[in-house]
């Protein structure tokens, strides 16, 4: 896995819904430099006991490892029809999909979070679950500055919860646009999709967006991840004029969203994120300027040499 995501430029890995024994794993493997590439662990928060366990170890971390988020699963995904709506599926009546867990148990988890240096990163898909876990959110963080708690994927937003995410950071997937293009309206109606894989509404009233790939469920590949989000066409050039063109990133955002924004949503901008003296010698080096190449193109760039703290490690 290290292999395949250093060939395609990756330096730091988010990864989502760990259990204890995985990121010790890791620790230990990045400690005999067996594991080289850096990573941020989420740990998965369904179990209480490893809710409490690091929240009273707190915040670890080393070199190559930051452990000091949880993630914590809202509801289900469109695909399936386990994304949670406001009103029925535009497919199926009668048929909203599900939280993960009971409402309740969503403001125990943040209260709890919210009182420790811990971040709480929640996947939300549908518009009824991202209402749920953005109030939730607001409860908990009142008077709390910098918690930079995510909202992964907010993927399905209602008009009057935009506003929601002043404070919230959107975690989201570009790909994800691109895949659910050809099927999403069928199951959520037109009026709905206004306020679906809207990056642009989200990055206005944020102003940054964390920008991931979302592998194993989307390919490794960022560059799939830029295109998505700063053409919104899939490889074929579908659909002409671009997928909801109104909610296309500029390349500059684009590329901010997968550096120094999604640092930031780590906490960590001050050690990765842009290159600048005192920073870390983490970086990629790509075979073309995907600032600047016809958009068509950009799928097809490729990583010629990965470093991890001035180490060539592809």
């Amino acid at each position: 896995a290290q292999k395949i995501a250093f060939s395609y430029g990756l330096t730091t890995v988010d990864d989502a819904g760990l259990d204890r024994h995985t990121i010790e794993l890791i620790d230990s493997l990045q400690k005999e430099n067996r594991l080289k590439m850096r990573i941020y662990a989420m740990v998965s928060g369904d179990k209480q006991a490893q809710i409490d366990y690091y929240i009273n170890k707190g915040i670890i971390k080393t070199a190559k490892l930051n452990v000091r988020s949880f993630k914590v699963y809202g509801d289900g995904a469109l695909g399936s029809r386990g994304a949670t709506m406001r009103s029925s599926y535009s497919d199926r009546q009668n048929h909203f999909g599900a939280l993960i867990f009971n409402p309740e148990r969503y403001r125990e988890m943040a209260e709890q979070i919210a009182a420790s240096e811990y971040q709480m990163n929640t996947h939300a898909i549908g518009d009824s679950a991202n209402t749920w876990i953005l109030k939730t959110y607001k409860e908990f963080l009142k008077g709390k500055q910098n918690k930079r708690w995510r909202i992964e994927h907010a993927q399905i937003i209602a008009p009057e919860d935009f506003t929601l995410f002043e404070n919230i950071i959107p975690s989201i997937q570009p790909t994800h646009a691109t895949s659910d293009m050809y099927w999403a309206e069928d199951r959520i109606g037109k009026e709905r999709m206004k306020g679906a894989y809207a990056y642009k509404d989200l990055l206005n009233i944020y102003g940054k967006v964390a920008l991931g790939t979302d592998f194993p469920v989307e390919q490794v590949n960022p560059f799939l991840t830029f295109y998505a989000a700063a053409i919104r066409k899939d490889t074929d050039g579908y659909p002409e004029g671009g997928f909801q063109i109104e909610n296309v990133l500029t390349r500059e955002e684009t590329l901010k969203g997968m550096t120094i924004w999604a640092a930031y949503s780590n906490f960590e901008e001050n050690e990765k994120g842009s290159i600048e003296v005192g920073k870390l010698a983490d970086f990629t080096i790509l075979n073309q300027d995907i600032m600047t190449i016809d958009g068509a193109n950009i799928p097809t760039t490729k990583a010629t040499a990965t470093y991890i703290n001035g180490e060539k490690v592809y």
